[in-house]
Formats: structure tokens, C-alpha cells, sequence
């Protein structure tokens, strides 16, 4: 069963999003058993980012033990250039806890060879074990990471064409200019992601109920990739309503 939380406004849904700082703490890693967990990017992310910051500076929670797999990047810049999930991930997290750098997974969109790339994330991914924790969130026409409408729902981490409808929404993330925004992304598949062992699902907004709907009350579908979580037998979903 799908568990639903909807919270009062983003500050408590930050709270719950701070989950995965329990899911930590009950593993309890150490030097031989790392818990692996997966990362979005995004604002929807962010306050949880904030929280789990919050968590470790009061020393109520430590990264030394944590392995870390961000779920996709753009192909085409470089991991330092300012709008790379890459950059995201260590400007807003990252760099601001306990993490070791080579505890951090980030695909890159730069490489020589994008098979290569994605093909050896997906061995690392392998060798961790598997993500004990998924934490990603929803876009408006029911995708996860960019595994948009239309994906495969077995796959495995790959490159793939972006929808029209998603550069057009990250253009602002680009001056608002399209002939700046990648076309392609390199991203972690469905199948890989319903490999983990617990997955969370944070969705911010009255504009991705609809998507929601889809996602949890009709048939799985890959349309509505994220209906591939009815199948996983673990699962919370976090949904904030605006008043």
C-alpha cells in the first residue's frame, strides 16, 4: 500500500522529508555497511537538503558512512558549470556536511563516452549493494528524474532525448533562453530505481495533482512512469497543497 502524507505548507513538508534522516540512523552504518542513497535535484528538494544540513550541524546526524547517487545530469556541461546537477548537488548539500567526495556518484554529462559513463554508474550502483533509499520527486506529466512520458519501465541508466514540454520548463534555470538548455540528459532508469529497497517521493503543488491521480489510482502505465511505483512494495509519497 501507497503511503500518502499531504502536509500544511513546505516547512512541515521538509520535516517529513527529513525521513531519510531516520532511515540513517536506523541502519546504523559504519566503516563496513554503508547506506547508499539516492538524490534529486530541483527546488522540491531543497528544504529537505536544508533540513538534513540542519540535522548534521546540530550533530544529530553524519554522512561519513553514506553513499550517495545523484539520479541524472545534463549531457553536454561540464560538472562545474553553475546550472549542472552536479554543482547543484554540492552547492546546496554537499559541501555542507560530513559526506566524503568519493562517497559521491554524479553522472557525467561531459564524458567521451556517454555509454561508457552510464554504463560503469550503473556497475558502481551494483557494487554498493543497491540504494537502500530513493528519494526523488514528480514532474507535472508524471515522470521521475527525466525518465519522461513514454520510458521504458525496465531500464536501466541511459541517455535519453528531453520532452519539448521539460526545456521548456528548465529554461528558466537558463535566462529564459532555449538554445541554452541541453536536449539530452543522462539519467538512472526506472528499473534501477524500483531496485531500491525504500523509495520516497516528494510533490509540491496543486499543478501535479493530476499527475499524482494518474500515478496512483489507474493502471501502471509507462506514460505515467512514476505508476511503476505500485509495484514496489515500500513507498511514501509527499504531496503539498497550496491554501
Amino acid at each position: 500500500m501507497m503511503k500518502l502524507i499531504i502536509p500544511d505548507d513546505y516547512s512541515q513538508a521538509s520535516e517529513w522529508a527529513a525521513y531519510i534522516r531516520n532511515c540513517i540512523i536506523q541502519f546504523n552504518p559504519g566503516p563496513d555497511k554503508y547506506f547508499t542513497l539516492g538524490l534529486p535535484t530541483g527546488s522540491t528538494p531543497l528544504g529537505c537538503y536544508k533540513k538534513l544540513i540542519e540535522y548534521y550541524k546540530n550533530r544529530d546526524l553524519s554522512f561519513k558512512y553514506v553513499k550517495t547517487f545523484n539520479m541524472d545530469e545534463y549531457v553536454g556541461l561540464t560538472q562545474d558549470h553553475p546550472e549542472s546537477y552536479c554543482s547543484f548537488t554540492w552547492n546546496n548539500f554537499f559541501k555542507h556536511v560530513d559526506i566524503h567526495p568519493e562517497n559521491t556518484h554524479i553522472l557525467d554529462g561531459n564524458a567521451a563516452d556517454l555509454k561508457v559513463e552510464y554504463d560503469g554508474f550503473e556497475e558502481k550502483i551494483t557494487a554498493a549493494g543497491r540504494i537502500e533509499l530513493f528519494v526523488g520527486h514528480l514532474g507535472p506529466d508524471g515522470h521521475i528524474t527525466f525518465n519522461e512520458r513514454g520510458s521504458s519501465l525496465v531500464s536501466r541508466t541511459h541517455v535519453k532525448t528531453l520532452a519539448m514540454d521539460t526545456i521548456l520548463a528548465n529554461a528558466r534555470f537558463f535566462d529564459g533562453d532555449l538554445t541554452k538548455v541541453p536536449t539530452m540528459a543522462l539519467m538512472v532508469g526506472m528499473g534501477t530505481i524500483m531496485d531500491a529497497r525504500e523509495m520516497m517521493i516528494l510533490i509540491m503543488g496543486a499543478h501535479k495533482a493530476f499527475a499524482l491521480y494518474k500515478a496512483i489510482e489507474e493502471e501502471v502505465s509507462h506514460m505515467w512512469t512514476m505508476s511503476a511505483f505500485q509495484q514496489h512494495p515500500h513507498r511514501v509519497c509527499m504531496m503539498r497543497m497550496p491554501p
